[in-house]
This record gives C-alpha cells, sequence and structure tokens, in this order.
C-alpha cells in the first residue's frame, strides 16, 4: 500500500509538472489563432473562433519566409561544421595522444566557462578587419568549432573498444579508414545530440547576429521575432504566431532525435 501511494504521489507530481510546462506552448498556439486578440482581448485557452489570419498577416506583412530560410540555412551549416570540426579533434584527443594532451584538453574545455558576452568586442572587431560585417559568414565563423561538442563526442570514442583499431590496423586500414568506417558509426547517438545541440544553438541565438548583422533582409528568426514586438505591440495573435513558427522546426527536430539524444547522453557519461 505504502508502494502504491508513493506511485500515485509521484505521478500527480510528474502530471502537474508536465502540465506546467506545457501551459505556456498551449496559451501561445491557442492566442495565435485568435484573430485581432490584442492587450484588451479577453484571455481564452480555447478559442471561440480559430483563424490562421495572424499567420497570414505575419508572412504577407513581414518578410518572415526569408528569414525563416536565413535561420535554416546557418542553423544546417553551423551544425555541419560543427558535427566535422568536433569529431576530428575529438578523435585527435582519443585515439592520437601525445605529450600535454591532457592539459590542451582542459585548457581547450576551460573556454566553455567564458560566456558571449566577454567575446564579443573582440570577436566583432576580428570580423570587421576581416571585412564580414554584415555578412553570412560573419555569423557562421565564431561557431564553426565547439568545446562542448568536443567533449561529447571525446568522452563517446573513449567508449569504443579499441580492440577495433587494432584489428582495423592489422588490415592495412589507416586512422582516416578507422575514423570513418569504425569510429563515427558506432557513435552516432553521441553525432545526433551534438547536431541537436548545435541547431538549437544556433536557431535561438540572438546577441551575437544582433551585433553582427545591419541589413533587414539578412536577419535571422530572433532578430526578427523582437521586431515583431515594437511593430506588432498591440497585435499579441502576430507576436505568438511568430513565435509558434519559431518553435516548430525546433520541436519536430527533438522529436526525430529524441532516442539519439537519450542514447547520446547516457553513453557519454554527461547524465
Amino acid at each position: 500500500m505504502r508502494e502504491r501511494t508513493s506511485r500515485g504521489f509521484l505521478l500527480v507530481v510528474v502530471i502537474l509538472g508536465a502540465a506546467a510546462m506545457f501551459f505556456p506552448f498551449l496559451w501561445t498556439l491557442s492566442t495565435s489563432l485568435s484573430s485581432g486578440a490584442g492587450l484588451d482581448a479577453t484571455p481564452r485557452l480555447i478559442p471561440d473562433d480559430p483563424s490562421f489570419d495572424a499567420y497570414a498577416e505575419l508572412f504577407s506583412g513581414t518578410p518572415f519566409a526569408r528569414v525563416i530560410l536565413n535561420s535554416l540555412g546557418l542553423a544546417v551549416a553551423t551544425t555541419a561544421l560543427q558535427l566535422v570540426t568536433s569529431s576530428l579533434a575529438a578523435y585527435a584527443f582519443s585515439r592520437l595522444p601525445f605529450r600535454g594532451s591532457g592539459v590542451v584538453f582542459a585548457v581547450y574545455l576551460a573556454t566553455m566557462m567564458v560566456p558571449i558576452q566577454v567575446l564579443i568586442v573582440p570577436l566583432f572587431v576580428q570580423m570587421r578587419d576581416l571585412g564580414l560585417v554584415d555578412t553570412y559568414l560573419g555569423v557562421l565563423l565564431p561557431g564553426v568549432a565547439s568545446a562542448f561538442g568536443v567533449f561529447l563526442l571525446r568522452q563517446a570514442m573513449n567508449a569504443v573498444p579499441r580492440e577495433l583499431d587494432e584489428a582495423a590496423t592489422l588490415d592495412g586500414a589507416g586512422h582516416f579508414r578507422i575514423f570513418a568506417t569504425i569510429v563515427l558509426p558506432l557513435i552516432g547517438p553521441a553525432l545526433a545530440t551534438l547536431a541537436v545541440f548545435a541547431f538549437m544553438s544556433s536557431w535561438n541565438g540572438f546577441l551575437w547576429p544582433l551585433v553582427i548583422l545591419r541589413s533587414e533582409e539578412l536577419h535571422t528568426l530572433p532578430l526578427a521575432l523582437a521586431g515583431l514586438q515594437g511593430q506588432y505591440t498591440t497585435r499579441w495573435d502576430v507576436m505568438m504566431a511568430g513565435s509558434v513558427v519559431s518553435i516548430l522546426p525546433m520541436l519536430a527536430l527533438y522529436l526525430f532525435a529524441q532516442k539519439y539524444v537519450i542514447q547520446g547522453v547516457a553513453s557519454s557519461g554527461i547524465k
């Protein structure tokens, strides 16, 4: 009886927690479907007359389609580059030991403690000297490498038996072939985890695009959402429609890669 009571209590707590986390998203969706919802509108969780007028106005009154393509292109490019650079660096730290590798790895991980706000000024000066202000490349370059990605993939590679490397070496395989045909396929969950984190970081990035981009046609989704607050201050339906559009790609990506994310976090030891 005591075990059943504790399980019931735990279930109630989980349900309440899930409802509390899901409620803001439900409210956002409901507001976006309430045509003409403003500051004086009566809040309703379920709209009386659902309408997609706010979405139509969002895409007709603002260059939101271009903004989505900008964010999508930058997020995909950032994710691909981080997967390449992080996997190569992780293989070097995991399979190619050299003198001082532990110190180098520790110093590299220490960069995770430096907030982006501290690096804004030197990064901007560097991009200005390279002539990359107000360009996609200027937004992309600071996110090419990821200390967290190297740490995540190195932990996953350390779990791959080295006997597989030795067997492949006896068959004449070099490091690149071992890396591409043995190690990478075995750390698929960790790669999927890094891909989700990298995509989320780029998709939700606000401060660096705000500093480096000047032209409105180059703006990313977070910048466009901030602009909606000034353009549609009293039109909560349009603002919430933009929020829903920004959430959907991330929700679809996480639902697709959820199994791999859980496996990657568990196998890499950062749980």
